[in-house]
């Protein structure tokens, strides 16, 4: 309680331990929770955000979390909370609500590079679709990293540099290609070429799901690319 805690504090703990267990390998995986408090006054940081767990709105803390993943190593090495101080009237309900003054998507943009100062081993950076954005792909390239994320199943691609340049892009859920295999493509706005993979799953109540992912990473393969995605 003497000072706001940070991710300066949290790697000052961590770090000894980090630098005992990490390798080139390793991965860096993002993801964010809420911790619901419903009973807690609000304020910027105790407030309103949306989980899509449960699909509707909770009052508590969204903290923002990068995961080092090494070996049968998980360690915390970074993290933001969410605050929104600006409050502003919902034009359509009148309700006065809170926004951030940054995204989560530049929050995890800033703590990627203070790893990389940090001078953390890691080679991928794992993310589902929330994350799986344009600028966040183009930000991760740019410094010689590599990702793997899921993607929404309406993402368009290109199949080629030529259906790219003259903009025929297609719904990643109407490529025909088959399971267990890797297709190379262009997704819209992303000028880098990327391998996609669509793995068919079977959930807990018996039902199907279908997972697409994209690795930025051209030599690997289904195999490397969903083994790699299970770390997360």
């Amino acid at each position: 309680s003497e000072e706001d805690y940070t991710s300066r504090h949290l790697w000052q703990q961590v770090k000894s331990t980090v630098r005992e267990l990490e390798c080139d390998d390793g991965v860096l995986i993002f993801d964010d929770t809420i911790q619901e408090k419903s009973w807690t006054d609000e304020s910027e940081l105790m407030c309103w955000h949306y989980d899509h767990c449960i699909g509707r709105n909770v009052k508590g803390i969204n903290l923002l979390n990068g995961l080092y993943h090494t070996g049968e190593a998980s360690i915390p090495v970074a993290f933001e909370l969410v605050k929104k101080p600006i409050q502003y009237s919902d034009i359509k309900t009148r309700q006065v609500k809170r926004k951030s003054e940054v995204t989560k998507n530049e929050m995890m943009r800033e703590m990627i590079d203070t790893c990389i100062r940090n001078s953390l081993k890691f080679e991928f950076i794992l993310m589902d679709s929330w994350f799986s954005s344009k600028d966040n792909f183009d930000f991760i390239t740019a410094r010689n990293k590599h990702f793997v994320a899921a993607l929404k199943s309406n993402r368009l691609v290109a199949l080629s540099d030529e259906d790219r340049i003259n903009k025929r892009f297609v719904r990643v859920d109407e490529l025909d290609f088959p399971e267990q295999t890797s297709v190379r493509g262009w997704l819209k706005g992303h000028a880098k070429a990327v391998l996609l993979v669509r793995q068919v799953f079977t959930n807990k109540d018996g039902s199907t799901g279908i997972l697409y992912l994209v690795c930025s990473d051209l030599t690997c393969d289904y195999n490397a690319i969903t083994t790699t995605y299970k770390r997360r």
